[in-house]
């Protein structure tokens, strides 16, 4: 990875390649085709870049949250298969179904809306998810056979396709999974009893797309592990064989030598024990750096470790580093690959009493994405 260019004073590096790797490693693993979940502007790490990598790497089809997340995909240029599930009350489904895009169906009104922005040329491509216990949209057990059965007649009518049935794990317990999946089992069973089999089926995501084999149907859904993250909090990347695509880095702003007992950041919750050199480091809670981390997060300087003094400001944080030379410009390292030895994700999610999805999704804006591939 190149140095931080002069003036840029943060900068989060996204490695395609190791996107398209990861992806590959967790096709040839699960042996089904890939959905590739791209929503949220990738986790952070760019949505079109994500999807370009994911499909290199063999993704067949992409998924994303919205509407406007897909139809940006496309206006990208992407022609791949896309799903979207989330949709606004009383949302038209006429431009998803303009741009070729799926929708996932949670009701009967977002199915006859579906139906209604048919044309005569073009059916509109839909999911129907049936609720198996995670309490968010979907289907409810006993609406799904009077759905099913209006998704046949309007299926033969012309006016929708349906493209594949799904659902959601809550990833609880393995007695809550696998109820879950008999909930979807038996739903497939029912949609089936009344007509209807789509070829897609899906309920498992990165977690139970490795740990429930039984449960990959005929797609995946992969979220975290396409960047390089592990879903199980007990086990790292490096035992799935993943390679972490995001490194986020800054520069050191500022360098200042101050005495014993100096107070550090807002409420001097860190004074210094003894006289040392402070490295200021411009990225905040502006930025994605979660302030629930101040004390507590470590970052890296040429190769060392450093805790984070005191608390995480809107723009910046301050690094103690005693008495090591420290200088203007020095590169400051986050969080990255664990391979290189610097801090990971899943060590800021632990810090922050968090996940690692949320550690990377919410680098915001502010933050410039640079691109490699390894």
């Amino acid at each position: 990875m190149s140095p931080l260019p002069d003036g840029v004073l943060r900068e989060a590096c996204i490695d395609v390649g190791a996107i398209a790797h990861n992806v590959r490693h967790l096709r040839e693993l699960i042996g089904v085709p890939v959905m590739a979940v791209v929503k949220a502007a990738g986790y952070g790490h760019g949505a079109v870049r994500s999807a370009l990598a994911a499909l290199e790497g063999g993704a067949s089809r992409l998924g994303v949250a919205d509407i406007a997340e897909g139809v940006a995909l496309r206006r990208a240029g992407i022609t791949a298969p896309i799903l979207t599930w989330l949709h606004a009350p009383g949302t038209s489904f006429v431009e998803a179904a303009s741009h070729g895009i799926a929708v996932g169906v949670s009701s009967m009104a977002q199915l006859r809306a579906a139906a209604d922005a048919a044309s005569t040329h073009r059916p509109v491509l839909v999911h129907l998810k049936l609720e198996t216990g995670l309490g968010r949209n979907g289907i409810a057990p006993g609406e799904w056979p009077g759905v099913v059965a209006e998704a046949v007649r309007l299926e033969r009518a012309g006016a929708i396709v349906v493209e594949g049935l799904f659902s959601h794990f809550s990833n609880t317990s393995t007695e809550d999974d696998a109820a879950a999946l008999r909930a979807f089992e038996d739903g497939v069973a029912a949609a089936r009893e009344l007509g209807l089999a789509p070829p897609l089926l899906h309920i498992a995501a990165t977690q139970a797309a490795l740990s429930m084999p039984q449960a990959r149907f005929t797609c995946v859904r992969l979220g975290v592990g396409i960047y390089g993250l592990s879903p199980f909090e007990h086990r790292g990347p490096e035992t799935l064989g993943l390679r972490p695509a995001m490194t986020l880095r800054g520069s050191v702003a500022a360098v200042r030598r101050v005495p014993e007992g100096q107070g550090v950041s807002y409420g001097y919750t860190y004074r210094t024990r003894g006289p040392a050199t402070l490295a200021l480091v411009p990225l905040g809670y502006a930025d994605g750096v979660p302030r629930a981390a101040s004390g507590r997060a470590h970052v890296s300087i040429g190769g060392t470790r450093y805790r984070i003094a005191g608390r995480v400001a809107m723009d910046q944080f301050v690094i103690d580093v005693g008495d090591d030379p420290v200088c203007v410009g020095d590169e400051v390292v986050l969080f990255g690959d664990g391979a290189r030895g610097v801090p990971t994700a899943q060590e800021w999610a632990q810090a922050a009493d968090t996940i690692n999805y949320e550690i990377v999704t919410r680098i915001g804006p502010r933050v410039p994405r640079s691109e490699v591939s390894s």
